[in-house]
């Protein structure tokens, strides 16, 4: 089924297209010589200031010698422009996020700086990776969408609401600092629970029925970070993450009534159900994942 996109205010930010045009760096040796500093050197060769300290086993503050020899790791660096994200680079080059993550030593949260130089992974990727880096997953989406900063600065505060988004009836709670601070997305049964079947396949959330067309409801307060329908098996997908710990997933909607940057409250209409991606009946995907690792959405929510 198509999933429909609702019209929504223009985010804080917004992911910008990717055009490969890494700079060829010769891999090399440079000698200190008076005045110079990492950034200097790298700004010199082209290459990242990482790259060169890793290789070099420098460590902060990168204190220099005169006379020093350092190693100037070869390969494609990419300059990242404002509002580029992880996953744009890596398809732009045709490889996995995965595998930009491991060349870059990055770590989490994985939010790019405007003006880092990016190792693009310099081995012809197979045509399963080709494959790999233009499929998302809810980990690669997690990792790899957010859009790049400026040096020193937080990411962009989250858009308000739009006013043309149906109201909600539940009472707006304090943004999620807890466990227990989750509200139910929609009022259905479960037709599926977390963790492994009788197959022995894990499962990383809940499925709920309901019928077509339910309001589906953030389950706090958070920021949008996701909102389409990447993800086959799932269908039309809202992601939401609430601070720097939770994250929540909504899944299989026809409708999507918010965009990515836009701030949600709790109990806000996010979305409406359908039976998009591969539900055989109409029904909600719902995850609670702390961190990246997901949780069992009933022992968050309130009993009933």
């Amino acid at each position: 089924a198509r999933v429909e996109k609702l019209p929504a205010p223009r985010p804080a930010w917004e992911a910008r297209a990717v055009t490969a045009d890494a700079r060829l760096v010769r891999a090399q040796e440079v000698v200190v010589r008076p005045g110079d500093t990492l950034t200097g050197i790298a700004d010199r060769t082209g290459a990242s200031p990482d790259a060169i300290a890793r290789r070099n086993a420098l460590a902060p503050p990168f204190a220099l010698r005169v006379g020093q020899r350092l190693e100037i790791p070869g390969g494609r660096y990419h300059r990242v422009d404002p509002g580029q994200t992880g996953i744009g680079i890596a398809r732009a080059y045709g490889v996995p996020w995965s595998q930009v993550i491991a060349a870059n030593a990055l770590t989490e949260p994985y939010i790019l700086k405007t003006g880092q130089r990016v190792l693009i992974p310099a081995t012809a990727p197979s045509a399963a990776a080709r494959a790999a880096a233009f499929s998302l997953d809810i980990d690669t989406i997690l990792t790899g969408g957010e859009p790049a900063v400026a040096a020193g600065k937080a990411p962009a505060r989250p858009t308000r609401s739009a006013k043309a988004v149906p109201p909600s009836t539940v009472p707006v709670a304090s943004p999620v600092t807890a466990p227990g601070r989750f509200a139910w997305p929609v009022d259905g049964r479960i037709i599926r629970r977390f963790g492994a079947g009788a197959s022995g396949e894990r499962f990383d959330g809940v499925e709920i029925a309901v019928p077509t067309d339910t309001p589906v409801r953030a389950s706090a307060n958070g920021t949008v970070v996701y909102a389409g329908d990447g993800i086959a098996a799932l269908g039309g997908l809202v992601i939401v993450k609430h601070g720097d710990t939770w994250t929540s997933i909504y899944g299989h909607a026809r409708k999507l009534l918010v965009r990515r940057g836009q701030a949600v409250t709790r109990g806000q209409v996010i979305a409406i159900s359908g039976a998009t991606g591969f539900a055989d009946r109409p029904q909600l995907h719902f995850e609670l994942r702390r961190g990246r690792t997901p949780v069992d959405p009933v022992s968050q929510l309130p009993r009933r």
